[in-house]
């Protein structure tokens, strides 16, 4: 299985993974580990970025503000405008230890917007790099082909698309048609065959997830 982290492939259980991402992360969360240690390979302190979907208690968006020049976040539950109700749901869902560890990350750099990924409230080619991390699989397939777009209208022309999803939630070749119809390609090599060492967890009937670095189609 290739190592480099520009390859699109389902991960594998070999890879690298992080137990902690600003707070030790839940033993339920059983992709995010190998998730957010990919994630960790696209950070560059001069990039402006967005965690899409970001959700209220993850913590990507938290640790990518210690880490770009500028984050934005959104997410469409209203909870994402109030840094206490953020608190508060970290508090719940992760811990108040999480939620000390939250409250410490610096947040000068961090932007948050209550917004759907199908109508995203930025300007045109704002970022260099957008994040959308295990969310594609909560979307319907009309929902997904218009957040795509979304993402391909605000992503420069030399950004970077980084997404994770669900399998077989998604399905990969409607998803492949749907992203390169959208005007992106693969970054590098690709690899859609699902390996027996696959990362894998029993729950919502079996899943795998796969990982995916996309950049803007050359014109």
């Amino acid at each position: 299985m290739p190592t480099h982290p520009y390859v699109s492939r389902f991960f594998v259980k070999s890879d690298a993974r992080r137990e902690e991402l600003v707070y030790p992360l839940p033993e339920a969360w059983w992709s995010r580990p190998y998730e957010y240690e990919w994630c960790t390979r696209f950070i560059s302190p001069h990039d402006i970025v967005l965690d899409a979907a970001c959700g209220i208690s993850h913590p990507l968006k938290f640790y990518l503000a210690g880490h770009s020049a500028e984050v934005y976040a959104c997410d469409q539950d209203a909870r994402i405008l109030s840094r206490k109700a953020i608190l508060e749901n970290v508090a719940e869902d992760i811990g108040a230890e999480a939620a000390r560890l939250v409250e410490a990350v610096p947040v000068t750099r961090l932007h948050l917007a209550q917004a759907n990924l199908t109508k995203l409230p930025y300007e045109d080619e704002s970022f260099d790099t957008i994040f959308c991390i295990s969310v594609l699989e909560h979307l319907s397939v009309q929902e997904t082909v218009l957040a795509v777009r979304e993402f391909h209208r605000t992503l420069n022309g030399e950004g970077l698309l980084i997404l994770t999803f669900d399998h077989p939630t998604v399905n990969l070749p409607q998803m492949n048609e749907i992203l390169l119809q959208a005007g992106f390609q693969y970054w590098g090599e690709t690899d859609f065959n699902l390996p027996a060492d696959a990362v894998h967890t029993e729950q919502w009937g079996g899943l795998n997830c796969f990982r995916a670095v996309l950049k803007k189609v050359e014109v």
